[in-house]
């Protein structure tokens, strides 16, 4: 399933929830429950990680299914005024542990003091639902760059969070068993990097860790099918002529075995890879201030209670 904000053009700008299934098609959403002005940050495995607009540094965990929500204890007791990550956050990950019942929140991003550039030190706190506690350490890390869609596109398995970078060259791994950052490197066959015309998406199959690399004309799908020996295979490969008009702008956002969620400005398309047939699933009528895929998220249910 794949979860959109569209924010609609006027005055006062609002927004609405759109949830987006296969199956099911499209139904409306809403997280007025948690009786805040809220934005997705990370979604994982039916869980929303979301932070509030008006107060800087409150953060929430939801299951919109159940319309269960947990304010999160504040990361920092005195006021934010020089580090970035403890206003918002770089990175944000919601690790959701369906067969222990528990997750996590991770929020990291680069210490600066004011006025200052980044200064190679990437704070990482780690909230645990266990515990109803945050974990803090620092971690000597060059500057890696994220796009908007790098950070959405966060997935969760393995026990580690994974990010793609800007360059394409690898994907960022944080490590929660152990707390620890690492590479996982992409396979040379994808011929990615910059200038190489290619671009290339983080997402999730069957508990695997994927890659979609999108160029004018193909669309090819990788998984990790050897985690620990770094292996990757080209399961799909797809043509992009019925909507070549659309590729430079279209991004994916969500797969499953047999299908693939896409969004552009305006609409969200499904593509069935059994049947190899594009379908439009969603589009906006009126205007709106943000593109559609800005924030798409993947998405599934669960009953899993956040409290």
């Amino acid at each position: 399933m794949v979860l959109v904000e569209v924010t609609e053009s006027s005055i006062e700008s609002t927004s609405s929830l759109i949830l987006i299934d296969n199956k099911r098609g499209v139904s409306e959403f809403s997280l007025d429950f948690i009786k805040d002005r809220v934005k997705i940050r990370a979604s994982c495995n039916g869980l929303l990680c979301c932070s509030s607009v008006p107060d800087k540094g409150v953060y929430y965990v939801c299951n919109p299914m159940t319309r269960e929500f947990k304010l999160l204890p504040r990361v920092r007791e005195r006021p934010i005024t020089r580090f970035y990550p403890d206003g918002e956050a770089t990175l944000v990950g919601v690790p959701c542990d369906l067969l222990n019942n528990r997750y996590s929140v991770v929020l990291a991003g680069y210490h600066r003091m004011f006025g200052h550039r980044p200064e190679g030190k990437l704070i990482c706190s780690v909230y645990d639902s266990e515990s109803n506690k945050w974990r803090k350490y620092v971690s000597d890390q060059d500057d890696h760059g994220f796009t908007r869609m790098n950070r959405n596109q966060v997935v969760f398995v393995n026990g580690s969070l994974h990010w793609m970078t800007q360059t394409f060259a690898y994907i960022l791994v944080l490590d929660l068993n152990f707390d620890v950052w690492r590479r996982i490197l992409l396979p040379d066959e994808m011929g990615c990097g910059n200038g190489s015309g290619n671009r290339v998406y983080l997402l999730e199959l069957d508990g695997k860790l994927s890659v979609i690399q999108i160029s004018s004309v193909w669309m090819n799908i990788w998984v990790l099918q050897d985690y620990e020996n770094g292996h990757w295979d080209l399961i799909d490969r797809v043509s992009l002529r019925c909507i070549r008009g659309m590729v430079p702008g279209i991004f994916p956002i969500s797969q499953g075995g047999d299908y693939v969620f896409l969004a552009s400005h305006k609409q969200v398309l499904v593509y069935q890879r059994k049947t190899r047939i594009w379908k439009e699933m969603y589009s906006v009528k009126n205007n709106s201030t943000m593109p559609l895929w800005f924030s798409a998220h993947s998405f599934g249910g669960t009953i899993l209670s956040c409290r």
